[in-house]
């Protein structure tokens, strides 16, 4: 858990590393940014986590979690220290592009990973703790950035470097995935009551039982493929969306770029006291039920940012709560793909959703950065926000809270 969840503190520096320094980039100039450029190579950076979400993570269900996790940490790092050395706006988002590709396929080999050793009943919490280190990266990124930015070649340095110091833990430590799992009798092997899952000789798997997206598209999958895809895309547009912009966003309002930096930490501290709470719920209350009310707190709360607060703490308070609903959110769609898909196709489907949501992430900034241009940002980034948390809403409203069986071709036996 631990190795998986240190593989998400990577992703979480990733996740508002370009929020903490694009104001420094655009008002000193450096490099010929501008905010198109920052646009720019806000896109681009997640135009490759995009691609290694869909096109890498699929790998893990064929070759394994462990493998793939060390060689796209370490390709991430060695792009990001890249990052120090660019001369010009193009180099830079190059090298963003190329981080990213690795960091893509990180988030959905390593939650896979986890729900294949979870026990039955606890993806919620299982999912949600892993990705409590998304946000604890986001925080102490945060926390680094309020010490040394201005200067922020040290922020990218210092993402590096952690990232290289993880890959050998990875590697020694992590141990290999489970391979298939065959269910036997409880009564034959173990006490009355107690789980048991027995292992099968490692084994490649036949050629058919292969895991691959257009499995994803055979009955009863297309509905639910549909809905998680909708919903992580709406979820990662608000995630990235408020990470890059939310500095910027609060400048427009008035306040001081220290106080937006220090909103975007409390955003992600909220972040992390959600996800904590929304798997318990999940795990509890059933994930379909929290999901949709947790989009739904979302948009209100989203929306409740439009309205310029003036005194700190119901300020400081206000981004906490959204915090609290925004992020969990999507993480819950991830636990919830985890529950609808069987583990041969965990890591495809994971994929799909994180890849299909990457662009919604590369929308968000996209579009706020258009409003900043525009000089709109203040209050219309929070309604185009709050509008994204209603139509995830709609999407999960029709798909299915569980698949109580799946044939080897993927057609459903029974709904529930």
């Amino acid at each position: 858990m631990w190795l998986c969840w240190l593989a998400m503190v990577l992703d979480g520096f990733d996740l508002v590393v370009l929020g903490t320094v694009i104001p420094t980039l655009i008002k000193s100039h450096e490099l010929g940014f501008d905010a198109i450029g920052a646009t720019f190579a806000a896109t681009i950076s997640l135009v490759g986590v995009g691609l290694g979400a869909l096109f890498i993570s699929p790998l893990s269900d064929r070759f394994g979690r462990r493998n793939l996790l060390v060689a796209c940490v370490t390709w991430f790092s060695i792009f990001t220290i890249a990052v120090v050395f660019a001369p010009n706006v193009a180099w830079f988002s190059t090298f963003r592009l190329l981080a990213g590709l690795g960091l893509g396929a990180c988030l959905p080999a390593a939650l896979a990973y986890m729900n294949d050793y979870a026990p039955a009943g606890t993806a919620g919490k299982s999912t949600t703790r892993t990705m409590t280190g998304y946000h604890a990266g986001a925080i102490a990124t945060a926390f680094l950035a309020i010490m040394v930015i201005p200067s922020w070649r040290t922020m990218f340095v210092v993402g590096g470097l952690a990232g290289l110091a993880l890959v050998p833990f990875l590697w020694f430590k992590l141990p290999e995935t489970l391979p298939p799992v065959h269910h036997v009798p409880v009564a034959a092997t173990s006490p009355a009551n107690a789980p048991v899952r027995a292992k099968a000789a490692p084994q490649t798997a036949p050629e058919d039982e292969r895991a691959r997206f257009r499995d994803l598209a055979r009955k009863p999958y297309p509905l639910i493929a549909a809905g998680v895809a909708v919903a992580s895309f709406m979820g990662l547009l608000l995630v990235y969306g408020l990470n890059t912009w939310l500095p910027q966003l609060m400048a427009s309002a008035g306040y001081s770029l220290n106080a937006g930096l220090a909103l975007l930490l409390v955003l992600n501290v909220g972040a992390v006291v959600g996800l904590l709470i929304a798997g318990v719920l999940a795990d509890r209350h059933g994930t379909k039920r929290i999901v949709l009310l947790w989009f739904g707190l979302s948009a209100v709360f989203l929306a409740g940012l439009s309205i310029q607060i003036q005194n700190e703490v119901v300020l400081y308070a206000a981004v906490f709560v959204t915090g609290v609903f925004v992020f969990s959110s999507q993480v819950l769609v991830y636990a919830w793909v985890s529950q609808l898909f069987p583990a041969r196709l965990r890591g495809t489907a994971l994929g799909f959703a994180a890849g299909v949501g990457r662009l919604g992430a590369i929308l968000g900034p996209a579009v706020t950065g258009a409003l900043v241009a525009a000089g709109i940002a203040y209050p219309w980034g929070f309604y185009v926000f709050a509008a994204a948390a209603v139509l995830a809403v709609l999407a999960l409203a029709f798909v299915p809270q569980t698949i109580a069986a799946t044939s080897r071709t993927g057609a459903s036996v029974g709904q529930s």
